[in-house]
């Protein structure tokens, strides 16, 4: 819609967690570079956590790009999968017939197959399992079960957990402790610093082929940086919408009215952006009148008591 006017080649603030776009953050940095290290290295279990839009997903398929041919990745999206669903998905991200396996046990003898067949190739599997705190206890523990098969050196399954904050809790109870235990690399996903997100606004302009002077003021920034608090997605919404504001009566740059708008147009951040522009004024100069006015007020009850 906006493209043309701003000369933009394609949209910049997509939510799809496209690789094009990935932005060096210094948290995002470490965990990709935590995870191809402990991936190279033979980890069993790693994870990674993350508040909602932190970027979990986009991190786990540039991990998947960039392995290599020496790997093979399997990705599952879908949480809320049963022990034995969880091993269809699986055999079927490795390209596998299952049609003929009736039991558990013959699907796992499958599987197992497989993953000898390609460590013999000189192939290490990798499956990435997304929005993790969600998997049902059972599955977690069949996943564990998953990663005993190995060779002498190696092994033959390496398991990547994403998920938010709830995962960490869960890992600590009891009866997880045993897949608590394997997990040796731990990554947490920090969100973007008020300078991070200019740098991150600025550089999903110039990969969508925007050239020329700033496109977002600076107050238009601090705006969409104190209601998004550095979560990127966040960032992607109120940015398309402030986008979407500057369009419409001819504007050629986003200022903070348009970055108003835009926070009004969201439900998610209304009631945030009240609380943030609300804030400053109980600091500071206002602070002082408005303890002023109290002492007044006392003072001028207490005079009319008799």
């Amino acid at each position: 819609m906006y493209l043309e006017h701003f000369g933009l080649k394609e949209p910049p603030f997509s939510l799809t967690p496209d690789t094009h776009f990935w932005f060096d953050y210094a948290s995002h940095h470490e965990a990709l570079n935590v995870l191809t290290m402990a991936l190279r290295s033979g980890e069993g279990f790693l994870k990674v956590t993350g508040e909602v839009g932190l970027g979990k997903t986009l991190i786990c398929r540039r991990v998947l790009n960039s392995l290599g041919d020496d790997f093979v990745t399997a990705y599952i999206p879908n949480p809320h999968l049963s022990p034995a669903s969880m091993r269809v998905a699986l055999a079927d991200e490795l390209g596998l017939d299952v049609s003929g396996a009736t039991t558990q046990e013959q699907l796992l003898r499958v599987i197992s197959q497989r993953l000898l067949e390609l460590a013999k190739a000189g192939k290490r599997v990798v499956l990435c399992l997304d929005e993790a705190q969600e998997l049902p206890d059972q599955t977690l523990e069949a996943v564990r079960l998953l990663t005993n098969l190995e060779t002498e050196k190696f092994k033959l399954l390496q398991v990547v957990l994403f998920g938010q904050p709830e995962l960490e809790a869960r890992l600590r109870q009891p009866h997880l402790r045993q897949l608590c235990q394997r997990i040796t690399f731990s990554h947490e996903l920090q969100p973007l610093s008020r300078a991070a997100v200019s740098d991150y606004v600025n550089h999903r302009l110039r990969v969508a082929g925007y050239r020329g002077a700033p496109l977002f003021t600076q107050q238009a920034l601090d705006v969409i940086y104190t209601v998004s608090n550095g979560t990127p997605r966040l960032i992607n919404v109120l940015c398309h919408k402030a986008l979407l504001a500057a369009f419409g009566p001819g504007h050629h740059q986003v200022n903070a009215t348009h970055a108003r708008l835009a926070v009004d147009d969201t439900d998610h951040t209304r009631g945030r952006a009240r609380r943030a522009w609300l804030r400053p004024l109980l600091t500071g100069s206002a602070f002082v009148g408005l303890t002023g006015g109290v002492y007044l007020l006392t003072r001028w009850v207490i005079e009319q008591i008799p």
